[in-house]
């Protein structure tokens, strides 16, 4: 019904106001699953048709693993940490040894799942061709930055980046940029030409973040300030024209 529709649509949006507002691990966590279930059941909202129902179980499988891989990030960070909040794991981000490389791993799978870039964006074609138009241009527009989100949330946590970690989002920046707009090319039907357009722009965003982090880890303060702005940028920018392309798309779908 309309008004089931709307619940879950305002249910999701309070979900990502809760996640960027969360100043502890724990609601971040809840925050963030309300945020999945409530994309999920949008998704999924014309369950009469095969494909929908097919994509949304794809969706669900996807984002709970990212989500069982941000429970193991909270895990090996919070070990070394007095509490779960976001000030105590700060302070224990220098305690972490090892420990850090595995956080930056899990953080780039856990929410790289939920920004959609290439390898982990094999849920995204899927969703977006299933849910209902003004579903996509909240998902494509604003929830898959949720990932990008998270990874600067950990990284302005941990500190300084390595090199190591920033070329890994580079190259991943660069392989999604490149191979989106390529699959995007190859597309007939509207809403997944718009999803792969949505895997190069986040690639775009990588690649600024990428960047950043190795004018932090070299020491190049230009590159570093270019790099995040420019993604931050993006990210805004993508947003705005992505939700419009997804609005635009309903229109003629009609």
């Amino acid at each position: 019904s309309v008004p089931a529709a709307r619940l879950l649509f305002a249910m999701e949006i309070a979900a990502m106001v809760l996640v960027v507002t969360a100043q502890s691990a724990m609601p971040f966590l809840a925050a963030w699953e309300l945020m999945a279930l409530g994309r999920y059941f949008t998704v999924v909202f014309d369950d009469r048709r095969e494909n929908v129902r097919r994509a949304g179980l794809v969706y669900l499988v996807a984002t709970h693993a990212g989500t069982l891989l941000l429970f193991l990030l909270i895990v090996t960070w919070g070990a070394h940490a007095a509490d779960l909040s976001f000030a105590s794991l700060s302070a224990a981000a220098a305690q972490l040894g090892n420990a850090r490389s595995l956080v930056l791993v899990l953080a780039l799978l856990g929410f790289g799942v939920k920004a959609g870039f290439v390898p982990l964006h094999f849920w995204l074609p899927e969703a977006h061709g299933a849910a209902p138009s003004h579903v996509s241009a909240l998902m494509s527009g604003v929830v898959i930055k949720m990932g990008i989100y998270g990874l600067l949330r950990v990284v302005a946590l941990l500190g300084m980046p390595p090199a190591w970690w920033a070329w890994t989002v580079l190259i991943l920046g660069v392989t999604s940029a490149i191979l989106g707009v390529l699959w995007a090319l190859a597309q007939h039907d509207l809403k997944r030409l718009l999803a792969y357009h949505s895997v190069e722009n986040i690639g775009i965003i990588l690649i600024g973040l990428g960047l950043g982090g190795l004018g932090l880890a070299y020491k190049v303060p230009a590159l570093a300030v270019l790099g995040l702005a420019g993604a931050l940028l993006h990210t805004l920018n993508h947003a705005l024209f992505k939700s419009l392309l997804f609005l635009g798309a309903g229109n003629v779908l009609r």
